[in-house]
């Protein structure tokens, strides 16, 4: 499997999701950061991101008899760049857009199923603004949160940081400059 079909299943990408920021985690972290997932289920993600390049081990060292892996990320592998994006079909980009979905609802079932949830306290976010843009007004509204957001992706964990997910999605609404409302 290729990157693109690894990351298409909402598990997957919530396991890259938990190993972001330069984390290093055994698959029973793991199964502790997704209980709403079974441990049976994160354990056989874990083993097909690894077997797919993913996730590489860190290291390992015997418990109570058994080998116990600490995986991190595989930073080259574990993104789909623009050129691969490019390259696929509408049907797929349907497909990644359902899963990125399907992973953002889990996610977000999983932070308000915590005891400690309280949306209003961690300032949770959802909104949407229609907003009209030139081709060049986007490229550097995309420039400009690049700019802000990146910096924070480097950002290592620590008892004063909580992970938090942004998903950022920017795509035409239908309306074209043609169909304006004010240009009728």
């Amino acid at each position: 499997m290729d990157a693109v079909e690894l990351l298409l299943h909402p598990v997957r990408l919530r396991v890259v999701h938990a190993m972001s920021g330069g984390r290093t985690l055994t698959t029973s972290q793991l199964c502790d950061l997704l209980p709403d997932v079974s441990k049976a289920t994160v354990y056989r993600h874990v083993g097909l991101l690894a077997d797919g390049g993913l996730l590489e081990v860190a290291d390992e060292h015997r418990t109570r008899g058994a080998v116990e892996r600490r995986y991190r990320l595989h930073r080259a592998r574990a993104t789909v760049d623009a050129e691969t994006a490019a390259s696929v079909s509408v049907e797929d980009h349907r497909r990644v857009f359902a899963v990125a979905m399907a992973t953002l609802l889990a996610e977000y079932n999983a932070y308000l199923d915590r005891d400690d949830a309280d949306p209003a306290a961690d300032l949770v976010g959802y909104r949407q603004h229609a907003i009209w843009l030139s081709d060049e007004e986007r490229a550097q509204l995309i420039g400009e949160l690049r700019a802000v957001i990146a910096p924070r992706m480097a950002n290592a964990p620590s008892p004063e940081r909580t992970r938090h997910l942004l998903s950022p999605i920017l795509f035409p609404s239908g309306e074209s400059p043609a169909r304006a409302p004010d240009e009728r």
